[in-house]
């Protein structure tokens, strides 16, 4: 079941890599995002510094979106999603590898570029690694919340404006807590730890529920 379980990843991931796969539209979107925002707030360097984990954050949520609506519509239009159903793989496992895949090729190139960005954003060291533990440990958790509203919509061939407005509200509490966990470490480690031992909580929380909502979705589709 490994071996399975690791094809499909690959496939995915090559899936997604090519033009139109979502790949590097959502790496370009968060790289003219973030780089734009500091020439509309001006030369305030303490202000974008204060601002910067938060710009990091927003830019990431709307990233992730890019493309998602994708992530199980391909293969129910095609009929692999059926196939994939019959598979020796449970299905669990197969909606698990493409969440997975997603991440590798949106939530992860997205972590690695924001420690760069920051200095855009005048963050210091600090900042800039905190940053980059809460986006390692939080974005996973917006694919997974975002794999419910790609389960839900996987027969809508626009369902992209639909699964913003059913995912987004859900996300809000990895958002919130992704940038408070950032400048509590200003604080002390103990106040950045109580934050981010909530965001990892709400990260698997995300994956078990993410996981199994789109498979139970996806079960039910004609």
């Amino acid at each position: 079941m490994t071996g399975m379980f690791i094809a499909l990843l690959l496939r995915e991931i090559r899936l997604s890599a090519r033009i139109g796969g979502g790949f590097s539209a959502g790496i370009v979107f968060f790289l003219t995002l973030v780089t734009i925002i500091p020439f509309a707030i001006g030369p305030d360097l303490a202000l974008l510094a204060k601002i910067g984990p938060a710009i990091l954050w927003i830019a990431s949520v709307l990233s992730t979106l890019i493309g998602l609506d994708r992530l199980f519509q391909a293969d129910e239009e095609d009929g692999s999603l059926d196939l994939l159903k019959m598979s020796q793989l449970p299905f669990v496992w197969v909606v698990f590898g493409k969440c997975v895949a997603h991440w590798m090729t949106t939530g992860l190139p997205l972590t690695i570029f924001a420690p760069f960005l920051g200095l855009l954003l005048s963050l210091d060291g600090n900042s800039t690694g905190t940053v980059f533990l809460t986006l390692l440990v939080g974005t996973p958790a917006l694919t997974f919340i975002g794999a419910i509203g790609a389960a839900l919509t996987a027969s809508l061939r626009r369902g992209g404006l639909i699964l913003s407005v059913l995912v987004l509200p859900l996300m809000i509490p990895i958002l919130i807590f992704g940038v408070l966990a950032t400048e509590s470490s200003q604080l002390g480690v103990a106040h950045f730890a109580s934050h981010f031992a909530i965001l990892g909580g709400l990260t698997l929380l995300s994956i078990v529920f993410g996981v199994s909502l789109s498979t139970l979705a996806l079960s039910t589709t004609e």
